[in-house]
C-alpha cells in the first residue's frame, strides 16, 4: 500500500482519475509555447543544482515514463497491457525530447488515457450503475493494485470495474442507503467525473509530466504550475479560513495529509492524518455532497468558507481500514492563528514505586517563528524556543520532578528554532551539520552559542513515525549529547532541505504564467556525522508501532536520497544519560510488556492497527463485510474504556502506580521518565 507523506500543500499534483465526457466533448490538449521553455529550464536547473548530481539520461527517462504512467493511472484501472507496450517506444526517448523542450510524448500518452477513461465511464454508466449485484457471492476486490500486473484485455478490465462499482454500492448499502439513494449517489459521482474533463487544461498535463521528471531526482522535488503555486502561497500565508488541514488525492478518495496544529480540525481532536473524506455538507443541515473522485481543488473549495460557519465532513477513519464506517464531523471554520499553534504545557501528578511525582509535559506541534514580528523588530515576537523557555521556567517554579517534550506528529519547521531549542537543554555546542549540493562548499555547522542550559533535570523526548525534519534534528541532538532519553517510534527520516524557485525569474517574457520548482539543495547530518535521511532517529526505548519504514516515511519513497555519513564534529557529551541507565530502562520496559495491562493493551491495539492498515483485500460479501465492521466497532469500544493505573510488578510498593492519562503512548513516556527520576544507578 503506497503511503504518500511529507506534502506541505493544500493543493498538490493532481492524480488524473476524475475526468471523462461524451465523445463530442473530448478535446485534444496540446503543449503551449511556454511549456517548451519551462521544460528546458527545469532540466538545466535539476542537472546543475539538485543535491543529487544526476544527468537526465536513458536511465532517468525510463523512471520518468513509469512514474508518469503511474500518476495517470495509479490503480491500473484504465490502461491495458497493450497500451503499456505501445508506450515502450518512449522509454529511452523522454530524456532527449524533454531536454529539447519537446513534451509531446507526455501529451500523446495523456490522450490515450483520456480516451480510455471515457470508455470506462461509458461502460459504468451503461452497464453497472443500475445493475442489481448479488452480495451473497464469495468474492473480493484488491484495493491496492500498484504492484499488480496490467490487465490483459477489455474483458478483464470490465470485471475489474464490475467489482469497483459493486464495492461502492455495497459500502453505501451497509451505511444504510436505499437502492434508490445508492443509484442516485453513484450516478452523480460518475456524472461528476465526466464533467471534470471540460475543466482540464494543458497546464495540468504539463504539471504531472514535470512532476514525474522532478520526482525522479527525489520525492521532495516538485513542479507546481501557476494555479497550484498560487494555492501554495495562499496556504503558506495561513490567512485561509477553513478547517486547518492539508489534503491530497489518494486514488478516488480525498485523504487528510496533515492536521494544522491549533487549527479548527485539531481542536476537535476528531480528524486525523490519513482519514478519508467522502462527503461534505454546509452548515448543520445542508445536504451531504459525495466527493469521491472529485478533483482536490474542488473538494478544498467546498471545505473552505467564512470564519464562524460550520462544515460537516463524512469521514472514514484511517485506523478502521477498508471496512471503516463513515463518521460525520462538525467543524466550525476559523483562521489558523500562530498563537493556536504554540507549545503548551501541563503538569501530570503520578505515582511510581511508592513515590508521588509531578511531571511537566510540553507539547510542541511545530517549530515556528513569527517572522513578520521579528522583521518589524518586535522584541516579544513568538517562537518555539521563546515559548518553551517560558513554559520551562513556569514548570520549575511549580516544582516539577522531570520533563517530557512531546514531538509526536511534529513535521518540522524552522531549522534555526530546532538549533535554539536544543540550546535550552545543553551547555553549548554544535547541533546539526548541513551539507550543500555544491561539493566545493564546506559543510555548515549550526551551533548553540549560548553557555548554560535553561533546564538540567530529567528529560524524555516522545517521538513517532511522523516526527520529521526539524524534530529529528532536535531529538537527534538530545540523543547524541546523551542529555535525555528518546522514547517512541523511529522517526520519518526526512534529512533534506528544499528551496522554491520562481521560474519566471528566468523566463521574464512569461512571468506570471509559468510555475515554480521546489528543489532539494541540502542535506542534514547529526553532530556524529550520521544523516537523518532514511534512518531518522531511532529511540532509546522503542514502543510498539503499526507503521513500518517500508510503508510510512522517507524509506517508502522510491527515489529518496540514500543514507550516508560524514565526519563527526567535536561536541561535549553531558552526563545526563548513561548507557547503564538506558539498559536498565529497556530491561524494565521489556518486563512490563509481559505484565503491565496498559502496555499489553497498547501492544494489542498496535498489532490490530498494523493488520488493518496492511489489509488490501476487501470482501464483496455483505455478511462478511458487516461482520468485520461490527468487530472493529466492538474492539474500539473495548479499548476506549479508561484505565489510569499501571500494575507495579515490584514487591513492597507503598502505593499502587498511578498515571492519570488516556493517551497510552504518553502514559508510557511518563512511566519511563518516572523510572529515570527514581532510578538509583551508580
Amino acid at each position: 500500500m503506497k503511503k504518500l507523506t511529507s506534502l506541505l500543500l493544500v493543493v498538490c499534483t493532481f492524480v488524473f482519475q476524475s475526468f471523462s465526457a461524451q465523445t463530442d466533448s473530448l478535446h485534444h490538449l496540446e503543449p503551449e509555447v511556454k511549456h517548451t521553455k519551462e521544460a528546458m529550464l527545469i532540466v538545466q536547473l535539476l542537472e546543475m543544482h539538485h543535491y543529487r548530481k544526476l544527468t537526465l539520461d536513458d536511465s532517468l527517462s525510463s523512471a520518468i515514463l513509469d512514474s508518469y504512467i503511474g500518476a495517470l493511472d495509479p490503480s491500473k484501472s484504465y490502461f491495458t497491457e497493450k497500451d503499456i507496450k505501445e508506450f515502450e517506444k518512449y522509454r529511452f526517448e523522454l530524456d532527449n525530447e524533454t531536454r529539447k523542450g519537446n513534451v509531446n510524448p507526455a501529451f500523446d500518452i495523456f490522450q490515450v488515457f483520456q480516451t480510455r477513461y471515457f470508455e470506462r465511464m461509458e461502460y459504468v454508466k451503461q452497464n453497472l450503475i443500475t445493475k442489481e449485484f448479488n452480495y451473497g457471492l464469495e468474492e473480493s476486490q484488491d484495493m491496492d493494485r500498484e504492484d499488480d500486473e496490467w490487465v490483459r484485455n477489455e474483458k478483464e478490465l470490465n470485471d475489474l470495474w464490475r467489482k469497483t462499482v459493486k464495492n461502492q454500492k455495497l459500502s453505501l448499502k451497509i451505511n444504510g442507503k436505499t437502492e434508490e439513494e445508492i443509484v442516485k449517489i453513484i450516478q452523480g459521482r460518475y456524472d461528476r467525473y465526466s464533467r471534470t474533463l471540460e475543466q482540464y487544461k494543458s497546464d495540468d498535463v504539463f504539471q504531472t509530466y514535470m512532476n514525474a521528471l522532478a520526482e525522479s531526482y527525489d520525492p521532495h522535488t516538485n513542479y507546481f504550475n501557476k494555479h497550484t503555486s498560487d494555492n501554495f502561497k495562499i496556504n503558506m500565508s495561513l490567512s485561509l479560513e477553513g478547517i486547518g488541514a492539508t489534503l491530497q488525492t489518494d486514488n478516488d478518495y480525498t485523504k487528510v495529509v496533515r492536521i494544522v496544529p491549533g487549527g479548527p480540525a485539531d481542536k476537535t481532536g476528531m480528524l486525523h492524518s490519513d482519514d478519508r473524506i467522502i462527503a461534505v455538507g454546509q452548515g448543520e443541515e445542508g445536504e451531504m455532497e459525495d466527493v469521491i473522485g472529485w478533483r482536490i481543488d474542488d473538494v478544498v473549495s467546498l471545505i473552505r468558507g467564512k470564519k464562524g460557519t460550520t462544515v460537516r465532513l463524512s469521514v472514514i477513519p484511517f485506523e478502521d481500514g477498508l471496512h471503516g464506517e463513515a463518521k460525520t464531523l462538525h467543524i466550525v471554520r476559523d483562521k489558523v492563528k500562530l498563537e493556536d499553534q504554540a507549545a503548551k504545557k501541563e503538569i501530570v501528578s503520578v505515582t511510581r514505586n511508592g513515590k508521588d511525582l509531578n511531571v511537566g509535559v510540553i507539547k510542541i506541534p511545530s517549530f515556528y517563528m513569527d517572522w513578520e514580528d521579528f522583521q518589524k523588530g518586535n522584541p516579544n515576537y513568538k517562537s518555539t524556543t521563546r515559548d518553551v523557555k517560558k513554559l520551562i521556567e513556569e514548570l520549575e517554579v511549580d516544582g516539577v520532578d522531570g520533563l517530557v517534550i512531546d514531538l509526536r506528529n511534529n513535521g518540522g519547521g524552522s531549522l534555526a528554532e530546532a538549533i535554539e531549542l536544543t540550546g535550552l537543554f545543553i551547555n553549548k555546542g554544535p547541533v546539526v551539520q548541513v551539507r550543500p549540493s555544491d561539493p566545493r562548499r564546506q559543510v555548515e555547522i549550526g551551533k548553540d552559542t549560548i553557555s548554560g542550559a535553561v533546564y538540567e533535570g530529567p528529560l524524555t523526548i516522545l517521538i513517532n513515525r511522523f516526527s520529521a525534519s526539524a524534530s529529528e534534528i532536535f531529538a537527534g541532538a538530545i540523543q547524541d549529547y546523551k542529555r535525555g532519553v528518546i522514547v517512541g517510534e523511529q522517526t520519518f527520516g526526512k534529512g533534506t532541505v528544499q528551496s522554491v524557485i520562481d521560474l519566471g525569474r528566468f523566463i521574464p517574457e512569461a512571468r506570471g504564467e509559468v510555475g515554480q520548482l521546489k528543489m532539494t539543495l541540502q542535506k542534514f547530518y547529526r553532530v556524529t556525522g550520521s544523516s537523518t535521511q532514511h534512518k531518522g532517529v531511532t529511540p532509546d526505548i522503542e514502543l510498539p508501532s503499526a507503521f513500518s519504514a517500508e510503508e510510512f516515511g522517507e524509506s517508502s519513497m522510491k527515489s529518496a536520497l540514500p543514507w550516508d555519513q560524514i565526519s563527526s564534529t567535536q561536541f561535549e557529551i553531558s552526563n545526563g544519560v548513561s548507557d547503564k541507565l538506558i539498559t536498565k530502562l529497556n530491561s524494565d520496559f521489556n518486563k512490563r510488556l509481559k505484565n503491565d495491562p496498559d502496555l499489553m493493551v497498547l501492544v494489542e491495539e498496535t498489532n490490530e492497527l498494523f493488520k488493518t492498515i496492511n489489509t488490501n483485500e476487501i470482501s464483496l460479501n455483505e455478511v462478511k463485510r458487516q461482520e468485520e465492521r461490527d468487530r472493529i466497532e466492538a474492539k474500539k469500544k473495548k479499548n476506549n474504556k479508561p484505565d489510569d493505573t499501571v500494575v507495579n510488578a515490584e514487591s513492597g510498593a507503598e502505593k499502587a502506580d498511578h498515571f492519570p492519562v488516556e493517551d497510552k503512548y504518553l502514559r508510557e513516556g511518563l512511566v519511563i521518565l518516572a523510572d529515570m527520576i527514581t532510578a538509583r544507578i551508580g
